[in-house]
């Protein structure tokens, strides 16, 4: 590694999604991050040499648009090394469907039950508990669910070959996924703050309309749950990142 904290390349697609709260909790477990921003003419690094992570990002595009976003095909194949190297590979929202995509399963552009927005509740599989990065945080039966913020029409509807079903929200669709050894993915924000949420309700304000959604009170309800967001999600930062540490010792040990 090039520092002295495991390094992990963050993909960024857009502005407004950066790694915020998750990126936050990140580098105070120790890890560095090297967020590369395509969307403003950073080039997508090639390769993962020198890292010991990927982080993929959400956006506004869908895991489909290779040929209208120049990067998408480039993360894609990151993805795919990533998995090869077992090495500690996240998504979030998009960065969940491209891994999806970027291994051989199927994302659904519109979910036909409607776009989901808000807070929504994540039901843990019984796969999920004994989870190398989920089992940080799944809930069993009698503990209050985790909530996490939601914003996404596209949807995962078929997990790629070997992979292991870990949530599913209030209508069934898949919300979190292990894709590979140390590869995984989840529908949900874990990393946005009220602040964030506004701006993409201020940029598109007839999505909450279409689907049914009150904008001020989900936004009202974001900002009073975030000591219960910070609570839940931090510890999947922080697992992630203690993955990470574990693959960059083991990674310099080999040499």
């Amino acid at each position: 590694m090039t520092t002295s904290h495991p390094r992990i390349l963050v993909v960024e697609h857009e502005a407004d999604d950066p790694p915020a709260w998750f990126g936050v909790w990140l580098e105070g477990a120790g890890c560095d991050l090297h967020v590369c921003q395509p969307w403003a003419g950073d080039a997508l690094p090639t390769g993962l040499d020198g890292y010991a992570g990927l982080l993929v990002m959400g956006g506004w595009m869908s895991a489909h648009h290779d040929a209208e976003v120049s990067w998408l095909a480039g993360v894609k194949d990151l993805v795919r090394e990533a998995v090869a190297a077992r090495m500690p590979m996240f998504g979030i929202c998009l960065g969940h469907q491209v891994a999806t995509v970027a291994l051989g399963g199927t994302v659904v552009v519109k979910n036909p039950t409607g776009q989901q927005i808000g807070l929504l509740p994540v039901a843990w599989t019984d796969a999920a508990a004994g989870d190398p990065l989920f089992g940080a945080v799944a809930t069993g039966p009698g503990e209050p669910p985790r909530r996490g913020i939601h914003w996404n029409s596209d949807i995962v509807s078929e997990l790629p070959p070997g992979a292991s079903l870990m949530a599913t929200a209030p209508g069934g669709e898949i919300q979190a996924a292990r894709f590979a050894d140390a590869a995984w993915g989840v529908q949900w924000h874990p990393e946005i703050d009220e602040p964030l949420l506004r701006r993409w309700v201020d940029e598109e304000p007839d999505q909450p309309r279409e689907a049914g959604v009150d904008a001020d009170q989900v936004l009202a309800e974001v900002e009073a749950a975030r000591a219960e967001l910070d609570a839940a999600w931090r510890p999947l930062a922080e697992r992630f990142a203690a993955l990470v540490t574990a693959y960059s010792t083991a990674a310099v040990a080999a040499r």
